[in-house]
């Protein structure tokens, strides 16, 4: 009998759970749960015996991918994959996807969150802003782009757009303004929401350069990853530009210097909440299932990450 094991350091909720237990063993596969675990070394021992894995933020190292004997393909219940080796998934022939859109409003709503909280000095009492007319750019318009900028026009927001990879004229059909370059879109908001992925073109891409740019006052809203900001330009902007904010999603390894410094102009969420709704979680979950049913049945590789 096919095997499928969700292993979650975060655990999903009861609800999704129950969804992909309904999902799986009405594809007459067998589920196995190892849930809140907390050495790498479970996770390996675990993957020994199972054709698929359902992940979250946990690691598909080339360890784990290497214990699984049986293993045919591994989901990420989310967006990013970056925490799945993919040249060691290719190497053995274990097809890696992801569950693209599904945690994508929840991402969105806690970007505009966080902007509201900044606008508003993060609650402290005294008088704030208002995001009515202010100018934001949406750098990457995929699913959790397409998101923020419903959510922001909501908010009476003036909403553009740059994405190498989505044309303009789907940019345009959602009342969005599409802007041509990077530099145009950093040069024009006060607003930036960063949707890019980490992989070898943008790490290290959002720097100084790019920063110094943004008009007066800036405020850079970070929900994708870490590894795109360049951290000692980062702080660098801190520095050189009193009217700066960051407000991140992903932890900074220098979060204690911008801290020291700039803490009115700083806000990291406790650990990385993004996806962190019961909504979510059930959608990716099932999603994330059902791929793997889709595969193992049919063939169906969608959403493969490593072609």
């Amino acid at each position: 009998m096919t095997k499928v094991l969700v292993a979650t350091d975060k655990p999903f909720a009861p609800a999704a759970v129950k969804g992909i237990r309904k999902v799986v063993e009405d594809a007459g596969f067998e589920l196995a749960l190892l849930e809140g675990y907390t050495s790498q070394d479970d996770f390996i021992k675990a993957v020994a015996d199972v054709d698929a894995v359902i992940i979250r933020s946990d690691k598909a190292d080339s360890a784990v991918i290497g214990a699984g004997t049986k293993l045919k393909i591994i989901v990420r219940a989310g967006a990013g994959y970056d925490n799945i080796d993919l040249q060691a998934a290719t190497a053995k022939g274990v097809v890696a996807m992801n569950t693209p859109g599904q945690n994508s409003n929840a991402v969105a709503e806690l970007a505009l969150g966080m902007m509201v909280y900044y606008a508003r000095g993060f609650f402290n009492g005294k008088s704030g802003s208002e995001l009515m007319g202010k100018k934001l750019g949406i750098h990457a318009y995929g699913f959790v782009g397409k998101n923020v900028a419903r959510i922001a026009k909501g908010f009476g927001m003036e909403v553009y757009a740059f994405d190498p990879f989505i044309s303009r004229q789907e940019i345009e059909k959602d009342g969005v303004k599409w802007i041509g370059t990077v530099e145009e879109l950093y040069s024009t908001c006060h607003f930036i929401s960063l949707h890019i992925p980490a992989n070898s073109q943008t790490k290290l891409s959002v720097n100084f350069a790019l920063l110094s740019r943004m008009p007066i006052p800036a405020c850079l809203v970070n929900t994708a990853r870490a590894e795109v900001i360049h951290e000692a330009d980062l702080l660098k902007m801190f520095q050189e530009r009193k009217d700066f904010a960051y407000l991140t999603d992903v932890e900074p390894t220098n979060k204690s210097d911008i801290e020291a410094g700039f803490k009115a102009k700083f806000f990291c969420t406790p650990k990385k909440m993004g996806a962190q709704t019961e909504e979510a979680n059930i959608n990716a979950g099932i999603a994330a299932a059902r791929q793997i049913v889709g595969f193992i049945k049919e063939g169906d590789k969608t959403f493969q990450v490593n072609k």
